[in-house]
Parts: structure tokens; sequence; C-alpha cells
């Protein structure tokens, strides 16, 4: 699932122009054939491959939108959560809402959009501390993936598939892999031909060989699992 770095150091944003990412695919790609021979076959099979196509049929998001995101499709299935999705744009004049538009609206309407309770709780108090100053948006966009995840896996309801999605999708970053999600898990059996799901250290342990390209990687074995779509899972689930 899935950009490039403006610095060569992990955690990094993305690269905007053409040319620079037209570069990096061809280097990540090259990288990824020499470094592990399943990939190699998935790449070569997609020679026209965009990882980022599946994002353009997403609503745009930054961080917080991109979190309200992932936290509304937790346990839900990609239908369910497009719906919820598209009953809360409605909620907001057809965008999704920022942390003090979230905290405008009553609760209850935001519950008859289909958020349970927990969730809703969830995002009200990731929207406060980024009203009050407890967290700063640009500030966390900016920390490196590890830290990041550590500052928004202390707020109740946000696990790490959470912020690893939001990395994916709002970041951008290039070196994600979401291993507790079952449809990566499934593809993953599927294309390395395990006996068995693979658990979510054997997925981990695969992925090392993908470093520092593991969201690209992740994105071709997502497009082989869902072709003809081709269109990864959007809401990682937590557990």
């Amino acid at each position: 699932m899935v950009q490039e770095y403006t610095r060569r150091v992990k955690g990094a944003g993305p690269v905007t122009e053409d040319s620079s990412r037209t570069g990096w695919l061809q280097q990540a790609r090259s990288y990824l054939r020499n470094a592990d021979p399943v990939l190699a076959r998935l790449i070569d099979d997609r020679p026209a491959f965009d990882p980022r196509a599946w994002m353009a049929q997403l609503p745009p998001m930054d961080l917080y939108g991109a979190l309200l995101f992932q936290v509304t499709g937790q346990q839900l299935s990609v239908a369910a959560t497009r719906r919820t999705i598209a009953r809360i744009e409605a909620l907001f004049d057809g965008h999704l809402p920022s942390p003090a538009e979230l905290l405008g609206v009553d609760p209850g309407k935001l519950r008859e959009a289909g958020l349970s309770w927990r969730k809703i709780s969830t995002l009200r108090d990731l929207a406060g501390r980024l009203s009050d100053g407890r967290l700063n948006a640009d500030v966390l966009s900016r920390l490196p993936d590890e830290e990041l995840m550590a500052e928004l896996t202390a707020i109740p309801g946000i696990g790490p598939w959470t912020v690893q999605g939001a990395l994916i999708i709002a970041l951008q970053r290039e070196d994600v892999v979401l291993p507790g999600d079952l449809a990566l898990r499934k593809a993953v059996q599927t294309a390395y031909q395990l006996d068995h799901l693979p658990a979510q250290q054997e997925v981990l342990a695969i992925a090392e060989r993908w470093r520092p390209y593991r969201s690209l990687a992740t994105s071709y074995l997502f497009s082989a699992a869902f072709e003809p779509t081709a269109t990864p899972p959007v809401a990682p689930r937590e557990t």
C-alpha cells in the first residue's frame, strides 16, 4: 500500500516532483527485484502498476482525516467503511472534519452516521489534543515513524495498524508494513505459497528483505491479491 523521501532518512516526507518520483520508483523496483524473487515476479507482471492509484479513490485527507478514516474502519469491511465515511462527510458539507469541526458537532450525529461510541470517544480525544495544543499535527508529521507511533498509540482506541495506515495515506511514508492486517497476511500466504496463514511476526520477518521500500512491496502484494481492482484494504483493523 503505497512516495518519495525529501531526505534520505527513515520517516521523512515525500518528494512531489514527477521526475523524482519516477526515478525513485525505478530504484525501488530494482532493489525489490534483487531482494526478493517473489516480488520480482509481481513487479515484472505489472509493468504499468502505479502504487498510488488506489488512493485516488479516497477523499482528501490530512493526518487527522487519515486517522479518522482508519479508526472508522476498525472491525468493518471496506464497503461498510466507505458507507460510514460518506455519511460522516455529509455531516460536514462533503468533506472529512477538522478536529475543531468534529468537536463542534453533536456526538449523537456521529453515532447516527455509523460510528460506535468507542470510536467517537477516540476521535474526540484525538481532536481535543490537536485543538488544545497537547499535540501538533505539523510536528507529528515530521516525526520519525517510531516516535509518531508512540505519540498516537498513547490515545485509547488508536493502535499500531491505525497509525500505520495513516503513515501511508496521509504522510506517504515509504517503509511501512501492516503485519496485523488479515488481507495482507492472506496476500503473503498466496504470493509465497505458504501452507498456512502467516502470523504477524512471520510477515515482519519476510518484510525485512524489503526495507526501506516496504510500502511499495505491500502495494504489489495487495495488487496481486485484489486484481482486477488492485485496491488494497483501506482501514487496517485493530484487535
